[in-house]
Order: C-alpha cells, then sequence, then structure tokens
C-alpha cells in the first residue's frame, strides 16, 4: 500500500508542475505547440533527451544484454556521447539556421517535397508499427509485474496486460497530444531526476548485497569474480562485436542523436544555438554515465544469481525485487512509469509534428492556418494513440525486443542518414538521387537482412551439425560467422548509397548550387566553448575504452 501511495503522489507532482509550467504556452500555433514557443534551455533538452531515449525496453534489454555479455554492450550508451557532440557542433547549427520544425523539412529544401514525404513516412511507418506498440507493451509487462496487477485486481495477466497499456497510452496521450512539446519536455525533465536518482539506487544495493553492506567490497568482488566480463571489447556472438564500434555502431548513434525526429526536436525548440548546443553537451556527458544505470544492474545480477536465471531479461526486474527495501519499490515504479511516458509520448508527439507540418500542411490543406494544422494534428495523434494500444497487446516475447529493435530499424535508419549526410556536404547531388538513395537502401537492407542472412545461418548450421558439432556455444560462434554482423551491413549500404548518390550527382547535377538561407526564426551564435567540450567529452570516451579494454 506504501509503494502505491508513492507511486501516485510522484506522478501526481510531475502532471501538477507540468501543467503550471505549460498553462500560458501558445498551443494554437506550429511553434508553440509542436516546439514549445522555440523557448527550451539547456537543462530542460537534456532532461528531456535522456527521458526520451530511456524506456523499460532499454533499461530491461540492455541490463539483460550486460547480464549475457558483460560490459561491451556499454557501446549502446558511451559512444552515444560522441554522437550528440557531433550533432551539436554539425548539425543542430544548420538545422536551426533553416528554422525547421521537422527534420524532413530540410529535404524538401535540398531536394524536393517527394523527398520529404517519403522520410515522413518512413518515419511515421516506424513509430506506428513498431516502436509505439513495443513500449507499450514492455512498459505494460514491467508495471503490471511490479505491482502484482492481476493479483491486485483479481483478474487474469492477460486482462492486466491489457488495462496497464490502456492506462499508460490514455496518460501519455493527454501529454503529448494535448500539452504540446513543452508538456513532454517538462515532464521529462523532472522524470529525468527521479529516474537517475532511482536508477543509481538498484547498482548501489546490488553492490551492497553481494559486498556486505559495503558498495566498494561490493565493486571489488564484482570485478574480481569475473574481470573477463569487464571487458569493454566485445568477441564474435556477442550482441556489440568490438570491430562494429567503427562501423555500424557509429552511423545508428548518428542517426538516433542527430536525425530521429523523436529525439532531435527537443534540440530544435531551444531558445537559441547556444543553448541547444549546452543541453546537447550537457546531455552527452551525462550519457557517460548511462551504464551505471542500464549495464551495471545486469553485471551485478549475474553475480547475484550465480548466472542461473532461466532468461537474461529477467536480470533487472529480479534484481530490483531481491535488493531494493520495500518502502523505495513504489517510488522506482513511477520513475519507471515516467520513463515509459516519456518515450511513449515523445514518440506519439514527434508523430503529430511529422503528420501535421509534413503531409496535412503540405499535401492536404495547403492554406491551413496554424491553428487548424495543430487541431487535424491532434486528431491524428489520437488515432494514433489508440491503434498503438490495440496493436501493443499482439506483441510477444518484448524483452528480447532490444536488439531486435536497433536491428529492424535499420530499415530506414541507414538511408535517411544518408540522405541529409549528402544534403549537407554536397551542393550539386539533385533529388532523384535522393529518392533512388532512401528506396534502394531500404530494400536492400530488407533483401540482406530478412532474406539472405537466414539462407546463410541455416546452411551454416546444417553444415556444421553434419560434421558432428552439437555443443550449443560452438553452434552461436557457427551462426555469428554465417554472415555479416547487421551493423556491419548497415555501414556496407551506407557506403554503397553514397556512392550511388555521388554518381547520379556527377552525370545528373541539379541546374544550380543549394544555398542554405538563414530564416532568423532563431538566434544562431554557437557556444563559445562547444568544440573544446566536445573535445573533452571524446576524450573521456577513448580513455575509458583504454581503460576497460583487455
Amino acid at each position: 500500500m506504501i509503494g502505491i501511495i508513492s507511486f501516485i503522489g510522484f506522478t501526481s507532482l510531475v502532471a501538477i508542475i507540468s501543467y503550471f509550467a505549460t498553462r500560458t504556452t501558445d498551443e494554437t500555433s506550429s511553434d508553440g505547440y509542436f516546439l514549445g514557443g522555440r523557448s527550451l534551455t539547456a537543462g530542460v533538452i537534456a532532461g528531456s533527451l535522456l527521458l526520451t531515449n530511456l524506456s523499460t525496453e532499454q533499461i530491461v534489454g540492455l541490463n539483460g544484454s550486460a547480464y549475457k555479455d558483460g560490459l561491451s554492450v556499454m557501446a549502446w550508451e558511451t559512444l552515444a556521447a560522441i554522437a550528440i557532440v557531433v550533432t551539436a557542433v554539425f548539425l543542430l547549427p544548420r538545422y536551426l539556421k533553416g528554422g525547421l520544425t521537422t527534420v524532413p523539412q530540410f529535404l524538401a529544401k535540398r531536394f524536393d517535397v517527394t523527398t520529404k514525404t517519403i522520410t515522413s513516412g518512413l518515419f511515421l511507418t516506424g513509430y506506428v508499427v513498431v516502436l509505439l506498440p513495443v513500449i507499450l507493451y514492455s512498459g505494460s509487462v514491467a508495471i503490471s509485474g511490479m505491482f502484482n496487477v492481476p493479483e491486485l485486481l483479481n483478474v487474469s495477466d492477460k486482462t492486466a496486460l491489457v488495462l496497464c497499456i490502456w492506462g499508460i497510452g490514455i496518460i501519455g496521450s493527454i501529454y503529448a497530444v494535448f500539452g504540446g512539446l513543452k508538456a513532454v519536455a517538462v515532464s521529462d525533465s523532472i522524470n529525468a531526476i527521479g529516474l537517475i536518482i532511482g536508477g543509481i539506487l538498484i547498482p548501489i544495493f546490488g553492490l551492497m548485497a553481494i559486498g556486505d553492506g559495503s558498495v566498494f567490497d561490493g565493486l571489488e568482488t564484482l570485478m574480481t569474480t569475473n574481470p573477463e566480463r569487464f571487458d569493454s571489447t566485445g568477441e564474435a556472438g556477442q550482441e556489440v562485436p568490438f570491430t562494429t564500434i567503427f562501423t555500424g555502431m557509429m552511423l545508428v548513434q548518428l542517426f538516433y542523436w542527430g536525425t530521429n525526429q523523436q529525439i532531435i526536436q527537443r534540440a530544435l525548440a531551444a531558445k537559441n544555438l547556444a543553448e541547444g548546443q549546452k543541453g546537447l553537451l550537457l546531455a552527452s556527458f551525462l550519457k557517460i554515465l548511462g551504464p551505471l544505470i542500464l549495464v551495471l544492474p545486469g553485471m551485478i545480477a549475474y553475480h547475484y544469481f550465480d548466472g542461473g536465471l532461466a532468461s537474461s531479461d529477467l536480470a533487472y526486474p529480479e534484481l530490483v525485487r531481491a535488493v531494493l527495501p520495500k518502502p523505495l519499490i513504489g517510488f522506482f515504479a513511477a520513475v519507471l512509469f515516467g520513463a515509459i511516458l516519456s518515450s511513449f509520448n515523445s514518440v506519439l508527439n514527434s508523430s503529430v509534428t511529422l503528420f501535421g507540418i509534413d503531409i496535412y500542411k503540405q499535401h492536404i490543406n495547403k492554406e491551413a492556418p496554424e491553428k487548424t494544422v495543430v487541431k487535424y494534428g491532434k486528431i491524428f495523434g489520437v488515432c494514433l494513440a489508440l491503434a498503438a494500444m490495440f496493436i501493443a497487446p499482439m506483441i510477444a516475447n518484448a524483452g528480447s525486443l532490444f536488439n531486435y529493435l536497433q536491428e529492424i530499424n535499420g530499415i530506414y535508419s541507414i538511408p535517411i542518414l544518408t540522405i541529409i549526410v549528402i544534403g549537407y556536404l554536397t551542393k550539386r547531388v539533385p533529388a532523384i538521387a535522393a529518392k533512388i538513395g532512401i528506396i534502394s537502401g531500404s530494400l536492400l537492407y530488407i533483401i540482406s537482412q530478412f532474406w539472405l542472412q537466414p539462407k546463410f545461418v541455416s546452411s551454416a548450421l546444417e553444415n556444421a551439425k553434419a560434421n558432428g558439432i552439437s555443443d550449443p556455444a560452438q553452434l552461436a560462434l557457427v551462426e555469428a560467422d554465417a554472415y555479416p554482423h547487421y551493423l556491419h551491413v548497415m555501414a556496407i549500404l551506407f557506403i554503397a548509397n553514397i556512392g550511388i548518390m555521388l554518381l547520379i550527382g556527377k552525370f545528373k547535377p541539379r541546374a544550380t548550387p543549394y544555398v542554405q538561407e538563414y530564416t532568423e526564426q532563431v538566434e544562431i551564435t554557437p557556444f563559445k566553448y562547444v568544440k573544446q567540450m566536445g573535445l573533452i567529452i571524446v576524450a573521456i570516451v577513448i580513455g575509458i575504452y583504454v581503460y576497460f579494454a583487455q
């Protein structure tokens, strides 16, 4: 009962603060609704970025990966810091110079409207079919399990899951659809504080549990018992082999932090370039500390349970249940609920923005006033949320979705990153090159990962078994070596797409070179120390890798 009271109290506090912080924002204009009036400051941007990035599929999934593979999976967190620095130094100045509300808007100016529409359609498809339902499903599993909702309400597991999905969906929709970006960002920032506090408590209590009450003794025990698990360089067959760090891993990070509407929209809402860059740099520095919340608990769970859990995805929830004092369960559940809501309402808000600006205003009603664009954007958001709530219960095996999501997102992430990079680095590559690049990139990736890879893997496993290999560990290595890792495939296709686009640009260039105009919507004087701070962050990341490399 104490847990439920603390959960309701903290969740209500966030809602009340968000309401009072946003009640004066003009939600009838595009800038007011979609970008919070372009008024976000560094702290709000950093907090919103971190909370948008975190949700249960990552908190549970990445700790599960750490339980299985050890420290090498920290690449998903630490390398993000470098990608955010690149975004702050290279991409954000160009975004704000053009006064963008959505990333595809740049593509309309640089290439043509069709390219923008295709890109917006890819983003929306990925959000609706994959991301929103997965966030709802995995979050509902966590909340239902933490509060034992089936027993609490005397209903079946399936009914409890559906109730949690609709509860999260409705509350998230209220924030995102009716509050606009500023309500999302403010609630994110408050939840960020709770997540950092609650997230750090788990490894602290975990280390105390294995160190007889001492955090430092627990850490020493953890490092001396299985020192090989503290290797920052992953091996073949693991989730993040070391070589992928230099290929597709950085491309995935650059897409996610630099071009993904769901994420970059926070920086686009900055009051000026300097504030946006400071927000990104703060988020980048905090991202380096991410493994404390997203990797270390999984490694503690491996030691605590002696590697004996039925599934690696149980590592985090089982550790929380085992080591967290009962009075703190409600607070931590509220924080986790905030992380779930954050990811859901951020994706939903970005979807509303893409539809309102890039679809409705562009193709349905070009003469629509801003108030009408916002109105139909909200209607679309409600329909999207309902669709996600109906789809979510159909998803199974949510705990194993983290790595799968990264792989399936490659269908649109690398093609979109390619055309944005080419768009900014060249002046004469034409619109036809962008359309061919994005379509060929998506199709080639689908053929590679969902047709060729299964054939190669199946053939390799059959040959291995025919040669008398039956050990699961050896078969896993055979499977890993049968076909290039999907991150390597992303890098290969990225280079191939760039080559195709440059070749088209050479033989069929634009009639006139592209020149970006300054819209003067925000002040674009850069943060004085952006490059120096960026170099310090990059050096820290490299230092961490070198220190833990074995």
